[in-house]
């Protein structure tokens, strides 16, 4: 099995298998049958603000055909700011959106949240990830060798809290990222983490089946989107 260091011994990669989407019924899907009710509600279409719908047009998608997880973040206008801002900034960023698609499933897949996994593994064209692709980085790994190192360097800060070894960071480095790239990550990190979170406190129900990827892409649009402040 391939580890990682933490400094107190070695941690596990993730190593789930193909059928994954199988798992979505522990986490989150169902439960004995029984769709989980959600313990944070999508905020319904009437109740949005006027800002708030700029913000849902911004990410492509009418307050009515909005994700669940945005409808769940359009209860606090000033996280959806800050949300949208992040991602608008990110996908400006040096990181391609592939790999942003990239880190996003790693980190998703090592905090378990289900949903997550699912909207990322939704076809993108921009992102132009294979469905190899996506089931190399759920294992926080890749064909290339740059994309590769940087998916580790994720698992690694993921799985011990920011407190990675020297020998961590110098990997990374040997592959060619820059720190201003390497700072990237790390923030592209940080919001995948609070994604799966507030996913995973709200169990946000998935708009569509496990094994599917319909829905639109945040990615994409974030892009397109020129987020407010």
């Amino acid at each position: 099995m391939n580890t990682v260091q933490n400094g107190k011994g070695d941690l596990p990669r993730n190593n789930w298998g193909p059928d994954w989407y199988a798992g979505y019924e522990a986490i989150g899907w169902h439960n004995n049958g029984e769709s989980i009710m959600n313990r944070l509600h999508s905020i319904e279409s009437r109740h949005i603000n006027p800002e708030a719908r700029s913000i849902l047009r911004q990410f492509q998608v009418s307050p009515a055909e909005a994700p669940n997880f945005l409808g769940v973040l359009a209860k606090s206008l000033a996280v959806m700011r800050a949300y949208a801002s992040s991602k608008h900034a990110l996908a400006h960023g040096q990181l391609t959106a592939r790999q942003r698609r990239q880190i996003a499933l790693a980190v998703a897949e090592i905090n378990g949240c289900a949903y997550c996994v699912l909207r990322h593994s939704s076809t993108d064209a921009e992102a132009d990830l294979s469905g190899e692709d996506i089931r190399l980085a759920r294992r926080a790994a890749a064909e290339d060798p740059r994309d590769d190192a940087m998916l580790r360097f994720t698992q690694a800060v993921v799985l011990q809290r920011g407190e990675i070894r020297d020998d961590d960071l110098s990997a990374v480095r040997l592959a060619g990222f820059s720190e201003s790239e390497i700072i990237e990550i790390v923030a592209n990190i940080a919001l995948n983490i609070f994604t799966n979170y507030l996913s995973l406190i709200a169990r946000t129900e998935a708009e569509f089946p496990p094994g599917q990827s319909d829905g639109p892409s945040l990615h994409t649009a974030a892009k397109a989107a020129g987020a407010q402040a």
